[in-house]
Formats: structure tokens, sequence, C-alpha cells
């Protein structure tokens, strides 16, 4: 008896943890979270999250906030994952991320066409203009250490932001080239704004999870079967066809 109570202590040990449904938030992120024509979520997060919980055994359950609440949601632990945030030092105190990105971002300045000169890089040129910006989005280490000396004004989306640089209420709008290209052409401001050729810093784009312990198991079931979708090349293949770069 004490021999086969030790075999089925040793089996349990070996199973996977059980099933169980995996709340997956996210923003409004053109081709990496949105909602779908039907309703659904869709883009390359979804996709490859789906494909995870999946091979781990549990189920997605997928829901979309705006920005900044979606990050307080995650901190607080009230949801598993969080899909899309670039990672900061003030995000990392918060959310544990995945170890691997999934996703690039190039983050640029629009402007209305042959409204100013191109932009060297250099932040001190910029303190008389007027940019807007995205609620909760994070543009980069120099970007953060110029915004002091900056007139940033705050938006809750890409639209808002185009809107505003459009109607003349600001002379830039910081942004990122994916989120952005798509919205210019369903507003049809393609031919009144203009990206500027200086990068402002190329982000990556990362999976987070609660930074507690019980959430610690999760993450790492996750970093592992990810690692194995980065190595197999089946994340270059999805980000093709989401139209997404991959790093």
């Amino acid at each position: 008896m004490r021999k086969l109570a030790a075999a089925l202590f040793a089996l349990l040990c070996c199973l996977p943890a059980a099933a169980r449904d995996l709340l997956v938030i996210g923003t409004h992120f053109e081709r990496v979270y949105e909602r779908g024509q039907e309703g659904e979520i869709v883009g390359l997060g979804p996709e490859v999250v789906r494909l995870i919980a999946q091979r781990l055994g549990h189920r997605a359950i997928f829901e979309l906030y705006p920005w900044a609440r979606a990050q307080a949601l995650i901190a607080q632990g009230k949801a598993d994952i969080l899909v899309g945030p670039y990672k900061t030092f003030e995000r990392q105190q918060l959310m544990s991320f995945s170890k691997l990105p999934f996703y690039q971002d190039q983050m640029v300045f629009y402007v209305r066409k042959g409204a100013m000169p191109d932009w060297n890089g250099d932040y001190a040129t910029l303190s008389e203009q007027r940019i807007a910006i995205v609620n909760g989005w994070s543009y980069g280490a120099g970007f953060d250490k110029a915004r002091p000396q900056l007139r940033l004004d705050v938006v809750n989306s890409v639209d808002s932001g185009l809107k505003m640089l459009a109607a003349q209420h600001a002379q830039m709008f910081a942004s990122n080239r994916r989120n952005t290209e798509p919205v210019l052409g369903r507003l049809g401001l393609s031919g009144q704004l203009a990206m500027l050729p200086r990068v402002i810093e190329v982000q990556d784009g990362y999976f987070a999870f609660p930074k507690r312990p019980a959430a610690d198991a999760l993450r790492k079931e996750f970093d592992a079967e990810f690692q194995r979708l980065a190595d197999s090349g089946e994340l270059k293949r999805l980000g093709l066809r989401h139209e997404v770069n991959v790093p």
C-alpha cells in the first residue's frame, strides 16, 4: 500500500497544472490587439496567446480596455496576461514581462505637411512645439528624459491625436507607425499629415503578467512555449501574416 501511495503521489506530481480560463486583456493596437468585424478579439497577440494557452491546456478569454485601465488591472492582479506593453523601469515595478518580445514598433513624430523642417533628434529644438501624446504610452528613454522641457498634450487615442494635429491644435503628434498609418487612411488625412523620417526610438512589445508569486508558474510555462514558437520560426510566419514587425 505504501508503494502504491508513493507511486500515485509521484504520478500526480508529474501531471500538468489544472486547466483554467485565462483572462487576457489589452487595448486597441492595430494588427496586434483589436476587435474584429464579428466582435472577436484578433491580431498577432491574441493568436500567439491562443496557441500557447491551447498547448498548456488552458482557455484564453479576451477583453479590451483603455490602455491605462488595462495596465492598472494587470498591476492589481485582476487579469492573467496583458498584451503588448513596452518594457520600462516603471512598469517593471508593477508587472512581470515575458522573457522575449513578440513585436517591434518605430516611435515617430507626425506633422502637418510643410509645417516644419525635419527633426534632427535634438529635443531642445522642440521646446516651443505643442506635442500630442497618447495616454499611458511609453516613447523611450530619450523622450522621457526630455519631457520636462516639452509642451505635451495627452490624448486618449491615435484618432484623437491625428485630429488634433490636423486641426492645428498641436504642431506634432508622437505615435508609432503600425498604429498610425491605418488610421491616417481611415480618417482621410494621408494627404495632410506626414511622418518625420527621424525615429524617436524602436520599442519592443511584450506580454506582461501580475508581479506576484501566484502568477510566476504561468509566466514560466508561457515563456517556455513562446521560446519554442520563436525557435521554430512560427512567430515570424505569424508576424508576416498580420503585417507586424517581429524582432
